[in-house]
């Protein structure tokens, strides 16, 4: 099969990385990928954004199957475009991709399938919400209902930081659309979690759990980021309680879905906490996480390629649950300095050649410059990942790689997966 992969970050390196160990691969294509997605397979100078370059990219490269990674091509229609020319493709549909471009709409799919999540309600209007705000139980979360690139979520400490949260989204237009509508939510303590599952609408497998990290800085603490780490599996949900996720969760959740006319394809992911009551869902993306993907799929010891034909020919059930390998992974990002914010790039990478093998290096912000050197080009510019078989041993291994890469300004979490080897 000549398979093309949509994006050009960590996620899509590690989605490539995992569909070129299948022997049905044939050829691999990254639009538009990044220096890492260059050596295994062929890129292609098209954004991920560009769904009229990509629909002719796929007809003249006579595709097969396409994966897509990030969300604005699924929010974008890519899926309906290329289901209308006949063109194989693994994902959601706009509609049902609206489970994460309108948090919003999520939460009305939510509340009618009876799925667990925070109160909260939806503003447009300044004044409203900065009167729900000013008195409101504190924390109080502010979430932008559209796209936001994982940073329209605030976490608001204070009044004061939650009125500046609103007024910078639906006042000042900081996140452009996708803050014109707004969340104020109820603050949920316990450990979060975020569970993905494949779906061709009838039959739902669910992949191994997996925490990611969202703020910027050692012990959450700063912005919210795309992500800064992530390890898996999460000991803190075993296979009943995942069976259990699956069943009040992402099942219920489905149906609604296909009963509004929407039927789900592709993956689901549910970024759940753990509450003192229950696992309740946070938000849901509409694909893979990231950087949960380059934690999960060195894990799966299942073919990527045929378990992405099943969910786009609707024939998932046809093939047996995915297994996985035992162990664990510990996932890293170095990112540059000032993200999430602004940041410089263009600065060299050193060290890539002196990784062990037993280390992957998913590349997300990179790309070579005129010399062939590879350099800095996005905020999170790399994701190390370890395998091994307890956690301390999966950090050791990939913070030991992490001091061998090095680039000016890069910048890092030193806390990935601690918390699972404290006794």
């Amino acid at each position: 099969m000549r398979v093309l992969v949509v994006g050009g970050g960590a996620r899509e390196h590690a989605l490539a990385w995992k569909l070129r160990q299948s022997p049905r691969l044939d050829a691999l294509f990254v639009a538009p990928g990044n220096a890492g997605t260059a050596e295994i397979a062929a890129n292609l100078p098209v954004a991920a954004g560009d769904v009229d370059g990509l629909l002719e990219t796929a007809e003249r490269h006579a595709i097969d199957l396409t994966v897509v990674g990030p969300e604005d091509p699924l929010a974008r229609g890519i899926v309906d475009r290329f289901t209308a020319r006949g063109l194989r493709i693994a994902g959601p549909a706009a509609a049902a991709a609206r489970i994460e471009s309108s948090k919003v709409w999520a939460k009305d799919v939510m509340a009618a399938a009876g799925v667990p999540t925070a109160r909260g309600d939806r503003f447009t209007d300044l004044d409203a919400a900065l009167d729900t705000v000013a008195d409101c139980p504190l924390p109080v979360v502010i979430k932008a209902s559209g796209l936001a690139a994982g940073k329209g979520v605030v976490v608001a400490q204070t009044r004061h930081e939650a009125a500046r949260a609103v007024r910078s989204m639906l006042a000042d237009g900081a996140l452009g659309d996708a803050g014109r509508e707004i969340l104020v939510e109820e603050y949920l303590t316990g450990r979060e979690v975020s569970l993905l599952a494949i779906t061709d609408g009838d039959t739902t497998y669910p992949l191994i759990p997996a925490c990611d990290y969202k703020r910027v800085g050692d012990g959450d603490v700063g912005p919210n980021t795309g992500g800064m780490g992530a390890y898996a599996p999460a000991p803190t949900i075993d296979a009943d309680a995942t069976a259990a996720i699956v069943r009040d969760v992402f099942r219920p959740t489905l149906a609604e879905l296909a009963r509004r006319g929407h039927p789900y394809r592709g993956v689901l992911y549910a970024g759940l906490i753990l509450t003192p009551d229950g696992p309740k869902v946070l938000e849901f993306n509409c694909r893979f996480g990231d950087p949960e993907a380059e934690v999960i799929l060195p894990l799966l010891d299942a073919d990527l390629l045929e378990l992405m034909a099943a969910v786009a020919d609707g024939r998932l059930g046809d093939l047996s649950p995915p297994a996985w390998h035992p162990g664990v992974c510990v996932g890293v990002v170095l990112a540059s300095g000032g993200y999430p914010g602004a940041y410089p790039t263009g600065f060299s990478i050193a060290g890539l050649d002196r990784l062990p093998d037993d280390v992957l290096a998913f590349h997300a912000g990179t790309a070579r410059d005129a010399d062939g050197t590879v350099v800095t080009a996005g905020g999170r510019v790399l994701t190390l990942v370890a395998r091994a078989g307890d956690f301390a041993e999966a950090r050791g291994r990939v913070y030991g790689a992490v001091e061998t890469v090095c680039f000016r300004d890069a910048y890092f979490r030193r806390d990935i997966g601690a918390r699972e080897t404290r006794t």
